[in-house]
């Protein structure tokens, strides 16, 4: 049963996957250079141009890598390599704790060293080429070599935890699920203050007119933060973004240096007013309060299906007695490959309540620049800025984007 529900999955995500960016593909095609009229006047047909190939070349190296890393994939969980490396290391160390954190580290690995190459051609062929990657390859090996040490760090402990939960708690879903939600929580003060400082200087916004704008509707939407940062993007590209982040005390606004060079102080503000509503609405609690309770069921779910002899048995695993009350954590392993693949049905959802969210914060921030002009200029130079499709197949936007487009949003706020 679980191999027919993981094979049914895989082979629908990966024909969906691959049709739905044909049809964008196809889309662009034929009305990739057209210009609205309400965008006459700020983008050429140049740019249009430019910006279908940059897509294009996007296109052209997915194609290859979703090929690879799905058959790859499939291969590896019916070619033994999972049950040996298990038998392999708990015949080794005899011990569950070192067999779970040895196993998952393995497990890893080959996936990781297929998709390196993808990761490189993109990096430093497709962003090179069209101006957006300012990486070198020395920091992007620092960059690499930060990232696994932060990974194994932070996978040791929450492995750990876990099979200890694993081998002292009956129902452990419950335990396990509170664990997640809290380490969720901490992440949020612990990343902005020890962990993106390895990667980026943050530097103070310094005292000018910006300054002075974003102070004045911090203070009116009753926003605390621990203060305003410029980060170092352009060192790795020039693609610009704003953000918040943290809980709390920890709370901090970050603006990409890219960003600020980019736009003028009234659409800095406006975009800084954009994500003031995703504040004052709520929205991240409320996503929260969403998400919260859905952990809880999938795990007691988890729960439910993970003593079933056949979801082992199936992909290999001999299920022997005195081995079969350690093997949760290989009982999650599977089942999120099961079922791993579903995930893009509920991105269908994630993306309509998260376009929902982005319209609302919008409206706020035209609300609190007194015009939506300002926000409506931003999005537009952003958009031209990063190269990204105006207007992409509707089919392809339903499933692939978070925010609506760039003409459904100005048509919103103009």
């Amino acid at each position: 049963m679980f191999v027919v529900i993981y094979c049914i999955g895989v082979a629908c995500s990966f024909c969906l996957n691959q049709w739905l960016e044909y049809v964008d593909f196809s889309f662009r095609r034929k009305h990739g250079r057209e210009i609205p009229q309400e965008l006459a006047e700020y983008i050429t047909v140049e740019d249009q141009t430019r910006t279908c190939e940059y897509e294009d070349a996007k296109y052209r190296s997915f194609i290859p890598e979703n090929i690879v890393t799905t058959v790859f994939g499939v291969f590896l969980l019916f070619s033994g390599f999972y049950p040996r490396l298990f038998s392999e290391l708990w015949n080794g160390t005899g011990n569950v704790y070192w067999t779970t954190l040895l196993f998952a580290f393995f497990a890893s690995v080959p996936g990781a060293v297929v998709s390196l190459p993808f990761e490189l051609y993109k990096e430093f062929v497709v962003e090179k080429k069209y101006g957006f990657s300012a990486m070198t390859f020395k920091l992007w090996i620092q960059d690499r070599i930060k990232s696994v040490i932060i990974n194994l760090i932070v996978a040791a402990f929450l492995l750990t935890v876990m099979t200890m939960i694993f081998e002292h708690v009956n129902d452990w879903w419950w335990m396990l699920a509170t664990v997640y939600v809290v380490f969720s929580l901490l992440v949020s003060f612990i990343y902005p203050r020890f962990i993106a400082p390895l990667f980026n200087k943050f530097t103070p916004l310094e005292d000018g007119e910006l300054k002075e704008r974003v102070t004045e509707y911090l203070e009116r939407t009753g926003f605390k933060a621990s203060g305003v940062f410029v980060m170092d993007a352009s060192k790795r590209s020039r693609h610009s973004n704003a953000y918040f982040t943290g809980f709390g005390r920890a709370k901090r606004v970050v603006l990409y240096d890219t960003l600020v060079n980019q736009l003028t102080v009234d659409e800095l503000g406006a975009v800084l007013g954009h994500e003031l509503g995703h504040y004052k609405k709520h929205h991240i609690v409320k996503r929260f309060c969403i998400v919260i309770p859905l952990v809880y069921a999938v795990l007691f779910i988890m729960n439910q299906l993970i003593g079933t002899e056949q979801l082992y048995t199936g992909f290999g695993f001999p299920v022997e007695e005195q081995v079969f009350s350690h093997m949760k954590f290989i009982g999650l392993f599977l089942l999120s490959e099961v079922f791993g693949s579903y995930g893009i049905l509920a991105g269908v959802v994630e993306n309509a309540f998260s376009r929902k969210d982005e319209y609302a914060a919008d409206k706020f921030a035209a609300q609190l620049c007194g015009s939506g002009k300002p926000l409506a200029s931003a999005l537009i130079k952003l958009n031209k800025e990063n190269k990204s499709e105006i207007q992409p197949a509707r089919i392809y936007s339903v499933f692939n984007y978070s925010h609506p487009t760039l003409l459904e949003r100005i048509r919103t706020v103009a």
